[in-house]
């Protein structure tokens, strides 16, 4: 895998109807259809509109009998029309349903969180009763992967955050160690029935969650000789700029060290708006091919998976103890840092402009004896994450504390690119445990929204928090109320609560675990009714849909 230069991770590749994937096979790009799978005309409709759009798998939610066997009239609708992208059921709770999917689709992707059924709700599991349990998912994923075997069919072990099982929670916690042993467990019993045509995806709404998990996957996959394709997302990344921002940090800090093999950019928006996202993303981490290598060497200091803040003296409200700045360049004689206003020349801060190049030794220690000095990065590579990462390997190495600020200019005519582009590149940093600050660029697009951008960017890579975040999923199947237009209520009722993270989830399959990190949860409980939750609580239940957006802000509001 590369860090300083891309280099892919190589993994085992699976066949997954006549779109392959892994190896040396493009990253491919996928989406989930928002309509009910029994609708057959409109499931067919959605999933032809992706298709064109650029989504190379698309998948279904298969919660019952009816839903698993409709999968098949789809199917032969979509050949009928010449179209034989493949398709994905999508499973929870329920091994059966897994089953009968595994000989229709192409691939059934399962949540070892819920695959053997409900959660019991049990904290404290003696080594027998563990044990037991552990065979119960032998004798139930086993017959499974037979019927996998015999149809030609992939599955995706997708673990969730927040849809860990009561026994990996007894044992390890909501951690990512408990993630990966959840994801684990299952993968030993595939090695241990041969069965290779496996994709793993482990998710979280958090990206450094999401990012440490994954790559503690990697490193303890390797260790067990396991090379499995890897599937990359944030769940419940919202929409809007929030939405494809925290969709690029997460995703695209994993990329850009050769990890991942397929992603979805899941937005709370029409699912074909998804794919242009996604594409850009993959385009902008596949032209890294092209970079001259970069010589270095990682620092002993540094640890991907655990990464920790690297501590830098404060200049001027800049480093120490304080959240990464956002600047703005306005002119040579006006700077904004954050609400300043700076003349540069006046400022009592000595700003000095690096790259990677120009450190040696004396130029360190001119740095670190100047006690008013901030350093500004600036790359001359194409592969930026890459020379700042060398750049900060050798001050963290060097034991050089001064201040360090990210920038870089763009030049994209469409502002979705500058958002993504931006996001994967100050967020990867950001996400090490690197900078002190920001400082985006763009001759073309106005300081506002250069701001904004950089907020956000700070906001999803969790180092600096100015504004309300919503953590909402982007639809399926399961969904039972009107989502874009509950988002648009909700913001518009809530945008004030600086530092509130508010859940809006479509259904109960996974709306509880996976917004277990906001303060308040929105949750569709059944067609026209709401369950509100403070926390992991559910306070309120079955409000109707017309009320619960008033009782939301009561719940809020209430001591």
């Amino acid at each position: 895998m590369g860090y300083f230069n891309y280099h892919r991770r190589l993994s085992s590749v699976v066949r997954i109807g006549d779109t392959p994937l892994g190896g040396s096979h493009p990253i491919r790009i996928q989406s989930m259809v928002d309509v009910s799978t029994m609708d057959t005309e409109a499931s067919v409709s959605q999933a032809i509109r992706l298709i064109k759009a650029g989504a190379e798998y698309v998948r279904f939610t298969a919660q019952n009998e009816s839903e698993a066997l409709n999968l098949r009239n789809i199917r032969r609708a979509l050949t009928g029309q010449g179209y034989h992208t493949p398709l994905i059921a999508d499973i929870h709770f329920n091994p059966e349903i897994a089953v009968k999917s595994a000989s229709i689709v192409e691939k059934v992707r399962i949540n070892p969180g819920n695959f053997t059924g409900k959660r019991q709700k049990v904290k404290n599991y003696p080594a027998e009763v563990y044990a037991k349990e552990q065979q119960t998912i032998r004798s139930r994923f086993v017959p499974f992967l037979k019927v996998c075997r015999e149809n030609n069919t992939a599955i995706r072990i997708g673990v969730n955050h927040g849809s860990l099982s009561d026994r990996i929670m007894s044992r390890y916690g909501d951690t990512v160690e408990g993630m990966v042993e959840s994801c684990l467990e299952f993968l030993r019993l595939c090695v241990e029935e041969q069965f290779d045509r496996v994709v793993v995806s482990i998710k979280a709404s958090n990206t450094v969650v999401m990012i440490r998990a994954v790559r503690l996957l990697v490193r303890t996959m390797e260790a067990e000789r396991m090379y499995y394709p890897l599937h990359l997302g944030v769940t419940e990344a919202g929409e809007g700029e929030d939405g494809r921002i925290k969709s690029a940090v997460g995703i695209g800090a994993l990329l850009v060290d050769g990890i991942g093999d397929t992603i979805r950019v899941s937005l709370s928006e029409a699912p074909e708006a998804e794919i242009p996202v996604a594409r850009k993303l993959v385009f902008y981490i596949s032209s890294l091919k092209t970079q001259p290598p970069i010589e270095a060497l990682p620092s002993p200091l540094y640890d991907s998976v655990n990464p920790s803040k690297r501590k830098s003296r404060e200049v001027f409200g800049i480093g120490g103890d304080n959240p990464p700045v956002v600047i703005s360049e306005f002119s040579n004689d006006a700077w904004m840092i954050d609400d300043r206003l700076i003349n540069p020349r006046d400022c009592p801060v000595t700003f000095i402009s690096m790259s990677y190049k120009d450190l040696n030794d004396e130029t360190i220690r001119q740095v670190q004896s100047s006690i008013h000095s901030v350093i500004i990065f600036n790359s001359s590579f194409n592969h930026y994450i890459g020379e700042a990462r060398a750049f900060m390997h050798r001050l963290l190495d060097a034991g050089c504390e001064t201040p360090v600020i990210f920038r870089r200019e763009y030049d994209d005519p469409d502002f979705e690119s500058v958002q993504i582009k931006a996001a994967v590149d100050f967020g990867t940093l950001l996400t090490d445990g690197f900078g002190d600050g920001i400082l985006l660029c763009h001759a073309h697009f106005d300081n506002r929204q250069l701001q904004d951008c950089m907020y956000s960017i700070l906001q999803a890579a969790r180092v600096r928090i100015s504004k309300t975040e919503y953590i909402s999923c982007p639809g399926c199947g399961r969904t039972l109320f009107n989502l874009h237009k509950t988002i648009a209520e909700v913001k518009s009722a809530t945008s004030h609560l600086t530092g509130l993270k508010i859940g809006i989830m479509g259904c109960i399959v996974n709306g509880p675990g996976e917004m277990a990190d906001a303060d308040y949860g929105y949750i569709g409980a059944g067609r026209g009714r709401i369950h509100l939750y403070k926390g992991r609580t559910c306070i309120l239940k079955n409000i109707p849909e017309a009320e619960a957006v008033k009782r939301l802000l009561d719940l809020i509001e209430s001591p």
